[in-house]
């Protein structure tokens, strides 16, 4: 009698009450109810999802550690670096002539022996040194006004501060530079 009640219910019926007739059973007419699906998760997935993602996160934390560690050390290369290429822009910047700006000569010289030469180089001299050597980078009276000027410059870097007066740590590192003249081929 169950069995044919069950078979005539609708199928809506049968499955909100979780139970099921199977046609032939009558000595069993109410099967086992369907397997529900999990809503959620256990306490046990809980703890090893937080244990998975606690050693995840730990081997990234360590990562970014070491990597900010050592990204200090290109930073000081790279100020340096930067300082650098300024000293070598301010270099090309200044007027490249045959003779001192200041000499007599210096606009009517085609080669260097028609220079009058200043100081400590004769006439016609090779200009590789500031000249007259009272030349300096910082003095205001007798700046650098020509790119031999800057022969045999050398400039510590070390004493650079940031903007709060810190050292930006180039301490030890300067910047040096040689002025060669070459004759053009031809």
């Amino acid at each position: 009698m169950i069995s044919m009640l069950f078979e005539k219910a609708e199928p809506q019926f049968k499955k909100m009450i979780g139970v099921t007739a199977q046609s032939g059973d009558t000595a069993n007419p109410v099967s086992r109810a369907p397997e529900h699906a999990q809503r959620g998760i256990s306490l046990i997935e809980l703890i090893m999802f937080i244990v998975i993602v606690s050693v995840a996160l730990a081997g990234i934390l360590l990562v970014m550690n070491v990597t900010n560690k050592s990204s200090t050390d290109p930073l000081v290369h790279k100020q340096a670096l930067a300082i650098a290429e300024s000293l070598l822009e301010e270099v090309e910047l200044m007027p490249f002539t045959l003779c001192d700006p200041n000499d007599a000569n210096a606009a009517s010289a085609v080669i260097a022996a028609d220079c009058a030469g200043l100081d400590q180089n004769k006439a016609g001299a090779v200009l590789t040194t500031p000249t007259p050597n009272t030349e300096t980078r910082y003095d205001s009276n007798f700046p650098f006004d020509n790119v031999a000027d800057y022969g045999n410059f050398s400039m510590p870097v070390g004493a650079i501060m940031d903007i709060t007066q810190t050292s930006i740590g180039l301490a030890g590192y300067k910047a040096d530079i040689a002025i060669n003249r070459s004759a053009l081929s031809g």
